[in-house]
């Protein structure tokens, strides 16, 4: 569940599809949505009296999807903290890991007669830290069940590829959501609350929508959604939103909401966004999208009328990343993008979501306004990393609690090392860890997480928001590294290691911290 201005904006549990079926892959067969089969079924233009024939042809191609899923969840409330050694091992069986089951519901659409489904990638992948899918169910209309495998998926845009093991089923195709206007009818077909083959009516109530966390016009690369008042809720996740031509033009994916359920605000991934994605993922190919290396921030009224600037227009630049693309071309913080590739910056047209859409690689103009005068700068398109590289956690160097329980609760190899010899819980120091604990960004090591208050660390004063530069000597950046520096030295006999640490304000200090047997 997401949080949009104080609203809950909750991901529905569902999927996307994109039609790439083609003559000679489906035979003589034809699509549930081709314009043959819809003739007489289309209703007139402007309101129809009925949408059942239409629901009736369009619907054997809409499925539900469960996931059965094993989630390892921690029995001891104290792991990771100083309490754990009084509170861990003998009254709770050796506080070890318990396995639950978990599930997930939502829809999706079949695209081809021999089982290709399309839907969203939440509603297929691991619902927490440590969970793994097990098993993946489709039901058809007529309650058939099918085991379904995954060809591929897309955290950044929420789509997935699922295959079945079939021949001659339904599918249907997406049509050119471009040509939606506002006002259109669409109707939305999907699993709602568990309720399996649910059809709900509305309009396009508006298109584009940048909808982020924090409010309108804060969303990422593919946070451009149709806007719908159709019913939508839980579940309804993945399953297609049609026109009245029967074409697939959106994938129900998330709702605003204050309860969670529907209040009329539905966003559905418009079939134009979705199509490139889901060829690529059906195919087997990489997907790889372009990546500037900024942090960026709308251009709200304050920071416009500080800048001259009209507040609708262009976005600021917060933070450059050093050595990717933006640094390399000379973007500086407090530069306002105005035109990416000779497209104007919008709330609606955002500099990642043009960004992402360039070919890594290529060179393309960038306006910026900087000092109050516009510049033309030429920004060769880096590669945009992995999402798990971008979502780093957020170090609060006050809040022991906000260290990523991934680290604490699920300790293995060398982090499970450290731990048990050193009583410390560390993670690599990124950039935005530094500037967060007030350390020069150059800094190398690896940052204190937790300490435990029975170590030799917390005695000699090692805290939260330590960086460990060096272990008996040699350069420590991996948590691989800091476990062979201890392993040696207890090869060698020692029963302490030597550690270089700083911290903020604080010249880099050696200290000998005893290792724990």
């Amino acid at each position: 569940m997401r949080y949009v201005y104080a609203i809950t904006s909750a991901f529905l549990l569902g999927g996307t599809a994109l039609a790439l079926a083609s003559p000679s892959t489906v035979g003589a067969q034809v699509a549930q949505n081709e314009d043959a089969q819809l003739q007489r079924v289309v209703p007139r233009a402007g309101a129809p009296t009925s949408f059942a024939d239409l629901t009736e042809q369009l619907q054997p191609a809409v499925v539900n999807i469960s996931t059965r899923q094993r989630v390892q969840v921690q029995s001891n409330p104290f792991a990771g903290t100083p309490f754990e050694q009084f509170f861990g091992g003998q009254s709770n069986g050796g506080a070890q890991p318990q396995t639950r089951e978990g599930q997930s519901l939502g829809s999706g659409f079949i695209i081809s007669p021999d089982g290709y489904i399309v839907t969203n990638n939440h509603v297929v992948a691991p619902a927490a830290d440590g969970a793994v899918v097990e098993e993946i169910t489709v039901t058809m209309p007529n309650r058939k069940e099918y085991k379904a495998r995954v060809i591929g998926r897309d955290a950044q845009s929420d789509l997935a590829v699922l295959k079945i093991d079939g021949t001659n089923l339904p599918f249907v195709k997406f049509g050119d959501s471009t040509k939606s206007r506002v006002g259109d009818w669409v109707i939305t077909i999907g699993n709602p609350l568990g309720f399996g083959g649910t059809v709900t009516t509305g309009i396009v109530s508006a298109l584009y929508r940048n909808v982020g966390e924090n409010g309108p016009g804060t969303g990422g690369a593919y946070s451009r959604y149709i806007q719908t008042d159709a019913a939508i809720n839980r579940g309804n996740s993945g399953g297609p939103m049609f026109d009245l031509n029967g074409n697939v033009i959106g994938i129900n994916s998330a709702i605003i909401s204050p309860t969670g359920a529907n209040i009329g605000l539905g966003f559905a991934i418009p079939a134009d966004v979705a199509a490139p994605i889901v060829a690529k993922l059906r195919s087997g190919e990489a997907i790889e999208r372009g990546y500037f290396g900024v942090a960026l921030a709308p251009l709200d009224d304050d920071t416009a009328a500080a800048l001259g600037l009209a507040h609708n227009r262009g976005e600021f630049i917060q933070r450059v990343v050093d050595g990717e693309a933006a640094a390399k071309a000379g973007i500086k913080a407090g530069d306002v993008v105005v035109a990416v590739n000779g497209q104007e910056v919008t709330p609606d047209n955002n500099v990642s979501y043009l960004v992402a859409n360039v070919t890594p690689g290529t060179k393309i103009p960038v306006d910026i306004i900087r000092d109050g005068k516009k510049q033309r700068l030429n920004v060769t398109v880096g590669k945009r990393p992995p999402e798990d590289k971008l979502q780093q956690p957020k170090f609060d160097p006050d809040d022991d609690q906000a260290y990523p329980s991934k680290s604490s609760e699920n300790a293995t190899g060398p982090d499970q090392a450290i731990r048990q010899s050193l009583g410390l819980i560390v993670e690599p120091l990124t950039t935005d860890i530094a500037r967060s604990i007030g350390v020069d960004t150059a800094t190398k090591g690896l940052v204190i997480g937790r300490v435990s208050g029975a170590a030799d660390a917390a005695q000699k004063g090692l805290q939260r928001g330590d960086v460990i530069i060096s272990a008996n000597r040699e350069p420590v950046q991996t948590l691989k590294a800091l476990a062979d520096a201890v392993s040696q030295a207890k090869s060698d006999g020692r029963s302490a290691i030597l550690l270089q640490v700083t911290r903020r304000g604080v010249e880099p200090t050696f200290i000998a911290v005893r290792l724990n047997n």
